[in-house]
């Protein structure tokens, strides 16, 4: 029997919608049936070039074909707009952070709960082809056990290119809160839950000039929140890391993430990307490059627009948590991108923000599991 196919809302049509609408056609058993947006002429531009209807935000919620809400509005609109997909009867995926509060993350998860619905988180790129190679490497033991490693997530901001970028610059976001989760979800993914943070953190700098096209094109933003953090995470297995997260760094020469085992060292590709290509060190011996390009959401896919001739191709399949998501809503079982592994990140990011304010190490008490690989077949069974 054919599975059933699932009726996909957009809700938030800005500047992340464009890869969703674009990667929705990859994955069996989810249709594209509408798209709301703050504003009816945002979701006309988005909705017009596929043919698809542009609706209110009520009329998307109150739309009978519609099973799953997909969540893309800014950070600190998401708690009200995923509780009113979740009380309208929707499945809801959202971008990340799942909330910008702890609180709210958790009566969204007891809401989604009791009503039978299923609740995902961005980002899913850790179920991509370099991520799940990385995950192997360690499972496999080549590494031996992992004892720390590192994590910078440097750049010097948003406002070079992004057309709106002030949200990015105020409580909520932040690059711990907009970073951080792809890193955070990467290391639980490889390593399973944090246990406790220490971290201090500063602005760097007191205002940001918009550079980027756009309707901010010149103006100025005020910065209310931390753009430069540094953090000791310690996991409940064990591993100790550094994460360094900022937007005041014009250059640097740090890979995203490495590990270092008993038996060797790992660095992990940009978990921004599905793809990438891993590297091991066997104890002292040279860096070995570990192509992922073979595997499922592994290979190059993806080009933006705006880019440097000289930057590479990247592996872009944003939406695939959606399609683990509706699979799991098929056939009952747990889903990889859930909204328990988004709280957990939620968690260890607030603890990061609450040890800045006040000097202390913040312990946490997670109860979370990593999840499931994503093996080939079941890889293969999410694609159109």
């Amino acid at each position: 029997m054919a599975a059933r196919t699932l009726g996909v809302g957009i809700l938030g049509c800005g500047n992340i919608s464009g890869i969703y609408l674009r990667n929705m056609k990859l994955f069996a058993g989810l249709e594209l049936r509408a798209c709301a947006s703050r504003t009816l002429a945002s979701a006309q531009r988005a909705a017009e070039p596929l043919g698809l209807p542009a609706v209110t935000v009520a009329e998307l919620l109150a739309r009978e074909d519609i099973d799953i809400v997909v969540n893309l509005t800014p950070p600190n609109d998401h708690a009200a707009l995923t509780q009113a997909a979740l009380e309208a009867g929707k499945h809801v995926y959202s971008e990340k952070p799942l909330t910008v509060s702890v609180a709210d993350a958790q009566r969204l998860i007891s809401l989604a709960g009791s009503n039978g619905l299923a609740l995902g988180c961005a980002p899913d790129t850790f179920l991509g082809g370099g991520h799940q190679l990385c995950r192997q490497i360690i499972d496999s033991g080549r590494i031996g056990r992992v004892l720390g490693g590192t994590a910078m997530v440097l750049s010097h901001g948003m406002e070079h290119w992004h057309p709106d970028p002030e949200f990015f610059f105020k409580p909520g976001g932040g690059p711990v809160l907009d970073l951080g989760p792809y890193y955070l979800t990467a290391l639980v993914n490889l390593l399973g839950p944090v246990a406790r943070v220490q971290a201090h953190g500063q602005i760097g700098l007191a205002e940001r000039h918009v550079t980027a096209p756009g309707p901010r094109h010149g103006q100025r933003i005020k910065v209310e929140t931390l753009t430069h953090v540094t953090a000791l995470l310690d996991f409940a297995a064990g591993p100790q890391l550094t994460l360094m997260a900022s937007w005041d760094i014009w250059k640097n020469g740090h890979p995203p993430i490495e590990l270092y085992g008993t038996e060797g060292s790992l660095r992990v590709p940009d978990p921004n990307w599905f793809g990438g290509t891993p590297e091991v060190s066997d104890r002292d011996g040279p860096w070995q490059a570990q192509e992922s390009h073979a595997m499922p959401f592994g290979a190059n896919n993806y080009r933006g627009a705006h880019w440097p001739a000289e930057r590479p191709d990247q592996a872009n399949y944003r939406a695939l948590g959606i399609a683990d998501l509706a699979a799991s809503v098929r056939a009952g079982t747990p889903h990889r991108s859930s909204a328990h592994l988004a709280l957990h990140v939620l968690e260890v990011m607030d603890a990061i923000l609450q040890a800045c304010a006040t000097a202390a190490p913040i312990t946490l008490a997670p109860t979370l599991g990593r999840p499931a690989p994503l093996g080939a077949a079941e890889a293969a069974a999410l694609l159109a």
